[in-house]
């Protein structure tokens, strides 16, 4: 197979519609980038820049709504751990040379063969499922009654304005959550000016390389073959009706990773949350991702260090409507398992293991793998089987059969 998309006729468009789409995956993106800038002492202009230009440079190349997402478990591992920025750059051109070794060798397109569908409508499942309890755990209840209020109020305007083509329904919802960042804050807005952005190359030192491999590119890439390669492929396939190669995935992969390791970037993934995300909202082609990555480009040239200040003011509630939606998006692409009982079976585990365990995307891949193959085999060997009889005959004596009467041998007796 080619290791280019065949997506090379989509026009790409900017309309109302890809700019709802734009705010498809900003539920999950902006927490963790927050997070990763301020206990991994990252530059927030740098940061910010660098996460816009990787969106841009997805939706240029694969023209459809594919964008890009902060490493998850690398970004887990790292604010836990209290992680600086040479040991995340070190983490970064790991995890990248990992999936480049992937791809080149083939084993990544070996993997998107053997994994069955119903494992990949389990990580698909998991990661919708992962998405929602993130929400409703993390971000409804941040701000308590008025939380709940602001949310419930979004809810109920994603439900009304689903299927409006004139005003969609993530527009409308971005622009509560502006008017009340407006109200709520507590101080005039500072003039905008162009703050300068301090690109410069970081070259990790060998032992942040080798302490980034340990700590962050192993957990990772598991999650990443997982999510941000089939995952991704697989739902591109089903609402796009797209087929992207693993490998071209993988390569792309590795070269936003070595862009942001080397001038002090956040790692990112394709995801297929976040492909799930922007379709859900209006997305479809790459006119939403090249949006929303124009978005953080404008905003860390222009707001600079109080980008993080006007996103924690932002309401949390909003976001966590935006990602719960996005996660049933993404869920829903399993139906089509509901009448195959073994690979529903399979699902389910797998989902379960992705949304609860740690490391549960990697187990579910292996676990729910291997987990197929024995059923298949059984179902095989079941269907090959001579024919046995009814249970509780096997051991049942014969039974004699009456001898025909014989009319001639019948006698009349008399008293």
């Amino acid at each position: 197979m080619s290791s280019l998309p065949n997506n090379a006729r989509t026009a790409i468009r900017f309309d109302r519609h890809e700019l709802a789409g734009a705010f498809g995956d900003i539920g999950l993106d902006l927490p963790l980038m927050i997070l990763l800038v301020t206990v991994c002492r990252l530059d927030a202009i740098t940061a910010f820049v660098l996460f816009g230009l990787c969106q841009v440079a997805t939706g240029l190349f694969y023209r459809l709504p594919i964008p890009v997402q902060p490493l998850k478990a690398m970004a887990a591992i790292a604010v836990a751990s209290g992680l600086g920025a040479q040991t995340l750059a070190g983490g970064g051109l790991a995890v990248a040379a990992l999936m480049l070794a992937l791809s080149l060798s083939g084993a990544l397109g070996w993997v998107a063969r053997v994994v069955p569908l119903a494992v990949v409508r389990g990580l698909q499942f998991g990661l919708g499922l992962k998405l929602a309890l993130l929400a409703l755990h993390d971000h409804l209840h941040a701000m308590g009654t008025t939380g709940y209020i602001l949310g419930g109020s979004a809810f109920l305007l994603i439900l009304l304005l689903r299927d409006n083509r004139k005003l969609p329904a993530a527009l409308a919802v971005v622009a509560m959550g502006l008017a009340y960042v407006a109200l709520a804050r507590p101080e005039p807005p500072q003039p905008l000016t162009v703050h300068a952005t301090p690109f410069a190359l970081h070259l990790p030192s060998p032992a942040d390389l080798l302490n980034g491999l340990l700590l962050l590119a192993l957990p990772q890439i598991p999650l990443s073959v997982a999510n941000a390669v089939l995952g991704t492929r697989q739902t591109a396939r089903d609402l796009l009706g797209q087929d992207i190669p693993a490998r071209t995935l993988g390569l792309t992969f590795s070269a936003l990773n070595v862009l942001a390791a080397l001038f002090g970037g956040v790692g990112v993934c394709h995801g297929a949350g976040g492909l799930a995300g922007h379709y859900a909202f209006g997305g479809r082609t790459g006119g939403s991702v090249i949006i929303y990555g124009s978005l953080f480009v404008v905003c860390g040239l222009l707001l600079g260090p109080q980008m993080l200040y006007v996103i924690s003011v932002f309401p949390r509630p909003l976001l966590a409507v935006l990602l719960i939606f996005e996660g049933l998006t993404l869920a829903q692409l399993s139906r089509d398992m509901l009448g195959q009982a073994d690979g529903f079976f399979v699902l389910l585990l797998v989902a379960l293991a992705g949304a609860a365990l740690p490391y549960g995307f990697c187990a579910g891949l292996v676990g729910g793998t291997l987990l197929h193959l024995a059923l298949t085999w059984r179902a095989r060997q079941a269907a090959h089987a001579p024919t046995q009889p009814p249970a509780g005959d096997a051991f049942a004596a014969p039974t004699a059969q009456p001898a025909p009467l014989d009319g001639a041998k019948l006698q009349t007796r008399t008293p």
